[in-house]
């Protein structure tokens, strides 16, 4: 009686420790992170960004509903992703809803909510078998704090020749970059200065209009003429110098080499030529006119020399060429344009991992020369089946009778985008004047022959920034669309906004774009040949086990005991 008595208590207590251990940990989020890559560990800048977090942020998360696996693994990667945030940091709230959901008046006002904040459906096709289906899918966050509104595209642009399953493996690799990079701007009080240059024949608004808007939600943007200066304030974090076409005279130079000698920030996004397909098409042949810009021995002191060459890669657009006429009419088609390469970003670093494919025009080879104090990088280069034209060239649709031809196309990969950062030595020393030497006194700033650590990018095509504009009806299209095959190069817009964060970024959030997931998948036709064996195995074999067992444990009492 008493052992029946110790074992009801001992049960008792037993029981109340299992609830209160599930109520504990039910409030509790643990994580422990035996992957081979450390997918769900957080970097030491997401760790920074949500130290910052002082008043509630609410994500809302549009992605709920029935999706297929794929979709299901990006569901499930950003929910554990924002748990992780908020076991982190308590003032993080998130829910998942479906935009589809409820009455038609209700999803249709719903819809339209969205469209004016730049959310629009993905239009998914649902296999099931041999049957498939359409399904409207929003990839989207919306994180609001306070009065500031953030927007995140959770799924990637789909690559040609990329698998639906690559694009979501590298859509879920980069969502600790996209949560922590937008939670991080929305928590800064103070939005970073960026100023583009004006004065010199630059990009002029309506063709930097995209980009301008993208960057005025979470950065003070604008522009500088350099005729109204005298110098560059250091309150500036970034100088972006967009396609010269004009001559820069020594004092504009000056102003531009103490900003950064005093640890400014500059993205050149320089031109070698004036080069463009309407000009082939007015001409037939046509040899392209430089740039006077008169950058080249600033660049030379930095580190930098732009070739007098253009780059032609296999890997490229394509441009319409008439081929016959039918009717009356000009017959067309779409052939390789070389000198319109589509660069694939590189996993080295992270203004080019996991980026969309970038479309340049015309770009020219970028020569980085060895200095002393620099670490220089090679941000984009063309493919391996690269070539390049010296000046002066004639530029004629003739070059696409060159065929695609890898043997003539074998001067390897090419840099088109390069950054160097450290201490960048002054173009002007035993260069300055007296008078020069006095004017920077009297503003305070003595001239310095040695920066402050720093960095600069260089580009050589100004494509990768522009938008088209089409004055007749006043509107301009994104970066990197392209007329001629009528599609978004995502990558641009992708690549220059990297280039921007990182310049600015202050306590390196860009870091997380180094996270990746390796792809482990199953072969779907094997899934399919072999789907019937499989489920034998899983449902049947088990019982069949313990069948066996079951018969097995009476032979042997009955032997035992008889």
């Amino acid at each position: 009686m008493k052992s029946r008595s110790q074992a009801i208590v001992t049960t008792i207590i037993l029981s109340a420790i299992l609830v209160l251990l599930n109520l504990v940990m039910d409030q509790v989020n643990l994580f422990f992170d035996l992957t081979e890559e450390k997918r769900f560990s957080f970097s030491e800048s997401t760790d920074e960004v949500l130290d910052l977090i002082e008043e509630p942020i609410y994500i809302r998360v549009l992605l709920k509903g029935e999706f297929p696996a794929g979709f299901e693994r990006l569901e499930e990667a950003t929910n554990n992703l924002l748990a992780q945030f908020q076991s982190k940091n308590s003032n993080v709230e998130y829910k998942f809803e479906n935009p589809s959901e409820g009455k038609p008046d209700e999803i249709n006002a719903r819809y339209q909510t969205l469209s004016e904040m730049g959310i629009f459906p993905t239009n998914l096709t649902v296999y099931e078998e041999t049957e498939s289906s359409k399904q409207l899918i929003f990839p989207y966050a919306i994180i609001n704090k306070g009065k500031k509104t953030g927007v995140i595209n959770l799924l990637k642009s789909n690559e040609i020749g990329e698998t639906e399953d690559q694009t979501l493996n590298k859509s879920i690799a980069l969502l600790e970059y996209k949560f922590t990079d937008q939670l991080y701007k929305l928590s800064k009080s103070n939005k970073p200065n960026v100023v583009l240059i004006d004065g010199r024949g630059e990009l002029p608004p309506p063709q930097t209009a995209s980009i301008e808007n993208q960057l005025g939600q979470l950065y003070d943007f604008g522009r500088i003429h350099l005729d109204s200066i005298v110098q560059l304030s250091q309150e500036i974090d970034l100088v972006i110098v967009a396609r010269p076409t004009e001559a820069y005279s020594d004092r504009d130079k000056l102003i531009l080499d103490q900003y950064v000698m005093n640890g400014g920030k500059v993205i050149w996004i320089v031109e070698k030529f004036e080069a463009n397909v309407f000009a082939i098409d007015s001409f037939g042949t046509y040899v392209p006119r430089v740039w006077e810009h008169n950058l080249d021995d600033l660049f030379f002191t930095y580190g930098v020399r732009y070739k007098s060459n253009l780059v032609l890669d296999l890997q490229c657009s394509k441009v319409p060429q008439v081929v016959g006429v039918q009717g009356g009419k000009p017959q067309t088609s779409m052939f390789p344009w070389f000198y319109h390469p589509i660069i694939t970003g590189s996993p080295n670093h992270p203004t080019t991992n996991n980026i969309s494919q970038v479309n340049l025009t015309f770009p020219s080879e970028i020569e980085l020369l060895s200095k002393e104090n620099l670490v220089q990088t090679k941000l984009l280069t063309t493919s391996p089946n690269s070539r390049y034209q010296i000046y002066p060239m004639d530029l004629t649709f003739d070059i696409v009778k060159l065929g695609e031809n890898p043997s003539k196309f074998n001067k390897g990969k090419l840099p088109v985008a390069v950054m160097q950062k450290g201490a960048f030595s002054s173009h002007f020393v035993n260069r300055l004047s007296q008078q020069q030497e006095q004017t920077l006194a009297s503003l305070g700033m003595p001239f310095k022959k040695t920066s402050a650590p720093t960095k600069q990018i260089w580009i050589s095509d100004a494509n990768i920034i522009a938008n088209l504009y089409n004055p007749s009806k006043n509107r301009i299209s994104a970066v990197g669309y392209n007329q001629w095959e009528q599609k978004t190069y995502e990558g641009n817009a992708e690549f220059i906004l990297n280039c921007i964060d990182f310049m600015v970024d202050k306590i390196n959030v860009m870091e997380a774009r180094n996270k990746d997931v390796k792809l482990r998948l199953l072969d779907r036709g094997k899934v399919i040949k072999q789907k019937l064996r499989w489920q034998l195995i899983n449902m049947v074999l088990p019982l069949l086990v313990l069948a066996l067992f079951g018969l097995g444990y009476n032979l042997y009492r009955k032997r035992k005991f008889t």
